[in-house]
C-alpha cells in the first residue's frame, strides 16, 4: 500500500505565504507525476499544480506566478510554496501522486487526506 502524509496548511492573512508538503511512503518503485489539487466549499476539485518525474510543471492560471511546485525525489516528497495568497485561495488542498508499485502492474493513483488553507482578508 501507499500512504501520503500532508502538512503545512493553516490560517494566513491575504498577501502571506504558506508551504505545503506531502510525503509518500510504502511499496513504491517510482513516482510519475505529483500534484496538488484544491476544493473550496460548493466547488469541484481543481488542479492547482503538477510536476512530472522529469521536473516539468504546469499551473492553474489562477496561481501562475504566485505558487511554485517542487519535488524531492530522494524523499518521495512534493512541495507547494504559496505566496501572495488571496482569500479565493481558501480551500482544502489535496496531494496526488501517480506511482509504480512493487509487485503490482501498471500505475496507481493516490490521494492525501487534505489540508485546510484559509486566507483571511
Amino acid at each position: 500500500q501507499v500512504r501520503l502524509v500532508e502538512s503545512g496548511g493553516g490560517l494566513v492573512q491575504a498577501g502571506g505565504s504558506l508551504r505545503l508538503s506531502c510525503a509518500a511512503s510504502g511499496s513504491i518503485i517510482s513516482i510519475n507525476s505529483m500534484g496538488w489539487y484544491r476544493q473550496a466549499p460548493g466547488n469541484q476539485r481543481e488542479l492547482v499544480a503538477i510536476i512530472t518525474s522529469g521536473g516539468r510543471t504546469n499551473y492553474a492560471d489562477s496561481v501562475e506566478g504566485r505558487f511554485t511546485i517542487s519535488r524531492e525525489n530522494a524523499k518521495n516528497t512534493v512541495y507547494l510554496q504559496m505566496n501572495s495568497l488571496k482569500p479565493e485561495d481558501t480551500a482544502i488542498y489535496y496531494c496526488n501522486v501517480v506511482v509504480i508499485r512493487a509487485w503490482v502492474p501498471g500505475t496507481h493513483d493516490y490521494w492525501g487526506q487534505g489540508t485546510q488553507v484559509t486566507v483571511s482578508s
